[in-house]
């Protein structure tokens, strides 16, 4: 696998807890897998050992770079490129909100390793039997490896989330590693600039999406360009594997972070890590009140500038509220604002971890998840996992995993609304804290906690993917 991310040493999406747990369960099946990233300066501080090469590893333009090779507890091989003036920096792709200006360089580089490395291993007689890459950043891969002929090694391009592509001016294209020849509508050109998600596209044996759903809604969706569109036109099927969460974390059963432990059969004790988190927030004290959540960035484009303009209108229902996230100052200072006008009801958190983000889960009983698009749902997965009832907007990945309730909570997994809207969200919140009242409660929490979202099942459907692209290599 080829990587840009990799949770918890290099995190700036969703994809790289998805990559993370998807190597593990793919070695715990028993397949040999190594990952391949840039060296970050999260791996050492995060204590992760790796040797030195001794023989550099020689690209196809003829430069060198050196390699350093590691082994995560999974047991799972571990590939670092250093380049340390193009990645020994803060964040992934950018800093403060901003994307580096160099990043065609940083990730045309890493393409560029990421192809030697694979005919390295093919010249010594050990070659990988498929190369699975994600999102734009490895995307260049397979057109590196479209130029060695003589290394016939089936690719796997999965796309996290298509509102990254990897878009640059056609200036760019040397940067990339990526030769003139290619800068036309038949390669990476599109809408007059390079598009490297476009090149994985075209180039990669087998291209997999994490939803059907959030595609469709991109490919109305003209602000995010034409590949969407494009992949419409071509008439190019995307195979779908929806993405899990990590149970070797994610399990309220053995979770170190909580206060107390539960699982989907005995969730008596959940109650034990809400009164202990409305305690350290300093809410009052009333655990027949439901306690509901939001996490996320505090800006408009994530979708929870809807959830602060609904705040007042929410509070006025019998429930306690807690939004935990960073932000544009505008809405940080809003929420802050009316969590000191309501403080007994109302909580703002703004910095939080993952273990944070864990406790809140399992002391929560409603989770609001309000993103404007969601590719991946991972959000959704936690607060099932952790017995916080999903009240989400309906899209992406969302409207996929969240069943909406029916009035007797006989049927569903959560309660979702259509338009992203204060008064669409408040009713929303209102349906799940009647829900909190009624009889039926504990059995629509045990059904949201059985449900399988693990990796298990996308594992073994990325195996058989697997097969297809060396199938259709004819390996």
């Amino acid at each position: 696998m080829v990587a840009a991310e990799l949770s918890p040493y290099a995190r700036a999406t969703e994809a790289a807890e998805a990559v993370s747990a998807l190597s593990k369960t793919l070695r715990q099946f028993g397949h040999d897998v190594t990952l391949a990233l840039p060296r970050y300066p999260g791996f050492e501080e995060h204590g992760l050992l790796v040797a030195r090469r001794l023989t550099p590893l020689t690209l196809l333009d003829g430069s060198e770079l050196t390699v350093l090779d590691g082994q995560l507890a999974s047991g799972v091989r571990l590939v670092l490129f250093d380049a340390p003036d193009l990645f020994q920096r803060p964040g992934v792709f950018g800093e403060a909100g901003k994307e580096y200006s160099d990043n065609a360089v940083r990730f045309g580089k890493l393409a560029q390793a990421a192809a030697a490395l694979v005919c390295q291993r093919a010249e010594q007689g050990q070659a990988f039997d498929v190369v699975h890459l994600h999102d734009w950043p490895t995307a260049l891969v397979p057109v590196a490896l479209s130029r060695a002929a003589d290394v016939p090694v089936p690719t796997l391009l999965t796309i996290h989330d298509m509102r990254r592509q990897g878009v640059f001016p056609t200036k760019d294209l040397g940067a990339l590693g990526v030769p003139k020849e290619m800068n036309t509508s038949a390669g990476l050109k599109l809408d007059g600039k390079v598009n490297v998600l476009k090149g994985g596209v075209l180039f990669s044996d087998v291209v997999t999406t994490v939803s059907p759903t959030f595609v469709s809604e991109l490919a109305e969706d003209d602000k995010l360009g034409a590949l969407p569109r494009f992949i419409a036109d071509k008439g190019m099927a995307l195979a779908t594997v929806s993405s899990g969460i990590d149970y070797s974390t994610a399990n309220p059963a053995t979770d170190p972070a909580l206060s107390a432990r539960y699982d989907a059969e005995d969730a008596e004790r959940k109650g034990i890590t809400k009164t202990s988190m409305i305690q350290e927030l300093g809410l009052e004290l009333e655990t027949r009140r439901p306690l509901v959540v939001a996490f996320g960035e505090l800006t408009k484009g994530s979708g929870l500038d809807v959830l602060v303009s609904a705040i007042p209108t929410m509070l006025e229902a019998d429930l306690s509220l807690v939004v935990a996230g960073d932000g544009g100052a505008a809405l940080v200072k809003r929420v802050q604002s009316q969590a000191r006008r309501s403080p007994e009801i109302l909580a703002y958190v703004p910095d939080i971890d993952a273990a944070m983000t864990r406790r809140l889960m399992a002391a929560a009983d409603l989770c609001v998840v309000c993103d404007r698009q969601s590719p991946v749902g991972t959000r959704v997965a936690l607060a099932s996992r952790y017995g916080a009832v999903p009240v989400a907007f309906s899209t992406g990945a969302v409207a996929e995993m969240v069943v909406d309730c029916d009035s007797q909570l006989e049927t569903g997994t959560g309660f979702l609304f259509d338009e992203l809207t204060p008064s669409a969200l408040t009713a929303a919140v209102q349906r799940g804290a009647a829900a909190f009242v009624h009889p039926a409660w504990e059995r629509l929490r045990r059904r949201v906690m059985r449900q399988d979202l693990g990796w298990d099942r996308p594992a073994r459907r990325y195996v058989q993917l697997y097969r297809q692209a060396i199938a259709a290599k004819g390996n």
